[in-house]
């Protein structure tokens, strides 16, 4: 069984700061606001990461007044822990299987 795993998905949660919305997205849903305060990054470089993540399909917003609430789809990243499950089921599967050198 041949599996592949999101690269594009995985290129943005290798941000360093992205991973760290993420981790704390998985805890509470937060505003803007909260995000600066938690990270210290500046809230236009915070906005940019999450339209990223946004695009990504990794979280959703939640308007709520002049603030939008940030919230993670767990459903993304159960899927790609699911992936990467599968693909260290199929190396533990062909551990001994060895292609022959021409």
């Amino acid at each position: 069984m041949m599996t592949s795993v999101d690269a594009d998905l995985i290129r943005v949660l290798a941000d360093p700061l992205r991973l760290r919305i993420v981790t704390l997205l998985a805890r509470e849903t937060l505003c803007t606001t909260h995000l600066v305060e938690e990270t210290g990054a500046r809230q236009t470089n915070l906005s940019n990461h999450l339209r990223v993540l946004r695009e990504a399909g990794v979280v959703d917003t939640e308007p709520c007044g002049r603030f939008t609430y940030y919230r993670l789809k767990p459903d993304v990243i159960e899927a790609l822990a699911g992936q990467f499950a599968a693909l260290a089921a199929t190396a533990r599967d062909s551990a001994d299987t060895k292609r022959a050198c021409p």
